[in-house]
């Protein structure tokens, strides 16, 4: 699961190429999969290329957020949900319970720590599916703290709430997206208060309400607009007021309509492309987010094109015009970015695949739920460089920062590196 993210800080990541780049939320630096880096090792196992391994308190699947040398994770403990600060050396800097909530979501598949922290360098945000929406300073003093399901309403959602909200230019913007409510509530991150809340309007049935997707951030030049995705539809919202301003439709077509329909997959948002999945086998969607407006149907001139699968779990990744479709069931499918043609269609594992996949120098790095990792090459032809393995569970998505990549399984924190 993923879950389901904070738009580009400019000042921490204006510049390029560097040799190290924190990764502050849950899809990195410009919350697309993307990473800069180079050198990093294409090949590992328990025994090779392991910088540290860290216990962990309990399951989660958080992707690890990155600052300097602090790392945030969340975990589900026998006693709660907890918030974990640790060292680049792989050390506990201190832990902080947020709920003690013992619920669960979807027996092996899920838990309750499966959204992404994220950081502005100063604070960090965390969100656990009991509902607590919490803030604290880099040396572990909690700043503040929101419970959304007890000011907002209780939440009615069959397999937990996921949603890592977006925090973008001082304020957090948290879509509250299930079958008693659907909305979304603006705060300010400084302190926690409510800026502005906006329903979100569906026509949607059966499980469709219950959205497990995450919302993103669009972005170019002075223009932001808040991507919400689920409930049949993609939607558009202005900053100040959450005022609607697109919406992608026939994601769960009518005339075809499936009452288990639920979003999980999250959208790819680049300046120029936004590409959205839905989930069943019905369609992915790429839009112009720069001519959008109003409704976009089957045909708007907003649409790029449709095509024919989704990856209906992990979310989508562009690289160099290639749109990569990574599937619940370990296919890798390629599609041109332009036109929507499929280049290759590629079994990578026989096992689950729940994390995003991430790029990091002409690589593609795709992790298998049950420790099988494969890292192919990126381009218009399917390429296979390295396959990995690692004895845990991983359900979270990979994240790449100072030389390394960490990735967070359900017993370990793993940094992966050359020593």
């Amino acid at each position: 699961m993923h879950r389901p993210l904070f738009a580009a800080l400019a000042v921490a990541f204006g510049c390029t190429a560097v040799s190290a780049e924190n990764w502050p939320q849950w899809r990195g630096p410009k919350n697309d999969g993307m990473s800069t880096e180079k050198g990093l090792p294409s090949k590992w196992s328990a025994d090779e290329n392991i910088v540290w391994k860290t216990k962990l308190p309990g399951p989660g699947a958080s992707t690890p957020c990155v600052w300097g040398d602090h790392i945030f994770v969340t975990a589900q403990e026998d006693k709660g949900l907890s918030l974990l600060a640790i060292g680049t050396d792989g050390k506990e800097l201190w832990k902080a319970m947020l709920s003690p909530s013992k619920g669960t979501a979807r027996g092996d598949e899920g838990n309750m720590a499966s959204a992404s922290c994220s950081t502005d360098g100063k604070l960090v945000f965390a969100f656990v599916g009991s509902g607590e929406l919490v803030a604290f300073d880099f040396a572990g003093k909690e700043v503040w703290k929101v419970d959304t399901a007890k000011v907002y309403g209780a939440y009615k959602i069959q397999f937990g709430a996921h949603w890592t909200p977006v925090l973008h230019q001082g304020k957090l913007y948290v879509p509250l997206m299930h079958q008693k409510l659907q909305q979304i509530v603006c705060f300010n991150a400084a302190d926690g208060k409510e800026l502005w809340k906006a329903d979100r309007s569906s026509d949607g049935k059966g499980e469709s309400p219950d959205v497990y997707s995450s919302a993103f951030m669009w972005e170019k030049g002075d223009r932001a607009l808040l991507i919400v995705h689920g409930n049949d539809y993609c939607t558009a919202h202005e900053l100040a007021d959450g005022k609607e301003v697109w919406r992608v439709t026939e994601l769960n077509p009518k005339q075809n309509y499936n009452n288990h329909w639920r979003s999980v997959s999250s959208p790819l948002v680049t300046p120029d492309l936004i590409v959205v999945p839905s989930c069943k086998q019905h369609p992915t969607v790429a839009i112009d987010p720069n001519t959008a407006k109003g409704e976009i149907a089957p045909g708007a001139s907003a649409e790029k094109w449709r095509f024919k699968s989704t990856p209906d779990v992990p979310s989508p990744l562009l690289v160099d015009g290639v749109v990569y479709l990574m599937g619940a069931n370990g296919q890798l499918t390629a599609v041109d970015a332009k036109s929507g043609k499929e280049l290759y269609d590629l079994r990578v594992t026989n096992e689950r695949h729940r994390a995003n996949p991430v790029y990091f120098d002409g690589k593609i790095l795709l992790v298998g739920r049950e420790g099988n990792m494969v890292v192919v090459k990126s381009g218009r032809e399917a390429g296979e460089l390295q396959k990995n393995k690692l004895p845990d569970t991983f359900t979270g998505s990979p994240a790449i920062s100072d030389g390394r990549i960490y990735l967070r399984g359900w017993n370990y924190l793993w940094a992966i590196g050359t020593k």
